[in-house]
């Protein structure tokens, strides 16, 4: 049996892709006693509350016809924020020269957590330029280490 992100990953690409949107991420998780299916979606220019709006009208349709999911739970359609997670190659490639939070499955130079300005992406390795203290120090990560990362709003 396929998991439901997978089942909502195939609903709902057709629908993002015919309105020049991408999908981000998908979520099913329980939270206390609710069931959530959160769908992340966005585009080079960003989304509106209309967009999310239409995306949610036509994967709750969908969803409706083929009932995957056997309990109540409540969809969410939105944008994945200023902080977006970064889990695929491309979303790092984009991210390059913008400000990221990476954490590692193990320590790196003595740290598991690195936020600064994402340098290089080659696929390989995620190249973090970190400040310490007043001076600054470039960190190359192995892509395979990333345990989990996401774009950093950075207040200065």
């Amino acid at each position: 049996m396929k998991k439901v992100t997978h089942i909502v990953e195939e609903l709902v690409t057709p629908i993002v892709t015919h309105m020049g949107l991408e999908l981000v991420d998908i979520e099913y998780v329980k939270e206390g006693k609710n069931w959530f299916l959160r769908v992340f979606i966005d585009s080079p220019t960003g989304i509106d509350i209309d967009q999310c709006g239409v995306v949610s009208e036509q994967l709750s349709e969908k969803l409706d016809e083929i009932d995957p999911i056997p309990h109540n739970y409540f969809l969410e359609v939105s944008s994945p924020g200023a902080e977006r997670p970064l889990k695929k190659a491309r979303d790092f490639e984009r991210a390059v020269g913008k400000n990221v939070y990476v954490k590692t499955y193990e320590p790196i130079d003595g740290q598991k957590e690195f936020e600064g300005l994402l340098t290089a992406f080659d696929g390989q390795t995620v190249t973090v330029e970190v400040k310490v203290k007043t001076k600054k120090k470039t960190i190359t990560i192995p892509y395979e280490k990333v345990a989990s990362a996401r774009l950093a709003v950075i207040f200065s």
